[in-house]
């Protein structure tokens, strides 16, 4: 038997239950914020400390820094919502825009999942320009942030190819028309572009097996994507964030946690609200209206014209009459980006210090 003392009262307890609970109490202790040295003795706890708790950040990061943050969050929020949706969708040119019908309709809360998961996709995207925005005016992409700004370029064409996919799915009007205008592009390229097509849409026009087709691939790359992510912040804790001051000496650095975890709570709290005006108030504003017309090949609509955060590359396409032209001019707005670490020729990061590259930015 073993003597307990709790409360000034004496209290005698089995040996075993008295090793156990004794054993409890250490394991608990040893979680508190006074242990965590203890802690990083373990691998796992070490790396997550070092990644997330006492990860070095610069003082003067201001809340343009957290919207990489919110990107995460967002990806989370569409594998999520996608992944409920893929439990009542059909891939089939008979059923799918009636199983989009049945989830709104039928599926309990799945209004909910599906308006999160379209205007989610409007969110990433509104989160994904704003962080690139930010990288551009502080200079991000120069050295030694190359890869990191690289990856992060790789990552916003998954994106890309992930919400064309996408689009797709619900086989209204736009998805439908979209489908065969952004497929039927392949086809400027010499000798081979018309059985590259032939094999996307898997016959001689878009029908069930594209749709089956886009649906695995829109299914299959957000997890590239995660994935992606991952390395994309192996390389930033490689090399640090960059500061708005463009200083990497690092003597302004501290710890992420708490100061930029609190920021980015608050940030994302700011944003849930956003997107909750969204979702429950104006759940089809960004949404094109013809999608709620199922497809049809033999009705063209007035206008086919691609989401909202397509429309600048989609403007680039249209504005010049050669096919080919238009396609490598749309392609190169984007691959630029690519290249904008290694033709950079200024020594400042900070576009506040330049002042004709600010006018012009």
């Amino acid at each position: 038997m073993s003597l307990f003392i709790k409360n000034n009262s004496f209290y005698y307890v089995p040996k075993g239950i008295a090793k156990f609970i004794l054993l409890f109490i250490s394991r608990i202790k040893a979680l508190m914020p006074l242990n965590l040295t203890r802690i990083n003795k373990k691998y796992l706890f070490d790396l997550l400390d070092s990644h997330l708790i006492h990860y070095a950040s610069p003082i003067t990061l201001t809340y343009a820094w957290s919207f990489g943050s919110l990107a995460g969050i967002c990806l989370v929020i569409q594998m999520i919502s996608g992944i409920f949706l893929a439990m009542h969708y059909t891939p089939h040119v008979d059923l799918a825009f009636n199983s989009i019908e049945y989830i709104m309709r039928d599926v309990k809360n799945g209004w909910l999942i599906r308006y999160i998961h379209a205007n989610g996709a409007s969110m990433f995207f509104i989160v994904v320009y704003a962080h690139i925005g930010r990288g551009l005016y502080y200079g991000s992409y120069m050295a030694p942030r190359e890869l990191l700004w690289c990856s992060g370029v790789f990552l916003l064409l998954l994106m890309m190819g992930t919400a064309f996919t996408g689009y797709v799915l619900p086989w209204g009007q736009m998805s439908f028309w979209g489908a065969t205008v952004i497929t039927n592009m392949v086809t400027a390229i010499p000798v081979v572009g018309k059985h590259i097509v032939q094999w996307l849409w898997g016959g001689y026009t878009v029908s069930n097996p594209t749709l089956n087709r886009f649906f695995s691939i829109h299914f299959v790359l957000p997890f590239l994507i995660a994935g992606l992510t991952l390395i994309h912040l192996a390389l930033l804790h490689k090399v640090g964030s960059n500061s708005p001051i463009g200083s990497d000496t690092g003597i302004d650095d501290i710890s992420f946690y708490p100061y930029f975890a609190s920021k980015d709570v608050f940030a994302f709290s700011c944003f849930l609200v956003f997107f909750a005006v969204f979702v429950f108030y104006f759940p089809n504003t960004l949404n094109h209206p013809d999608n709620y017309i199922p497809a049809d090949p033999l009705e063209t609509p007035a206008h086919v014209v691609p989401e909202w955060y397509f429309l600048p590359f989609y403007a680039i396409l249209r504005s010049i009459p050669h096919k080919a032209g238009g396609i490598i001019a749309m392609g190169g707005a984007i691959l630029v980006l690519l290249f904008i670490p290694y033709i950079n020729t200024s020594d400042i990061r900070n576009t506040t210090y330049r002042l004709i590259f600010k006018f012009c930015f």
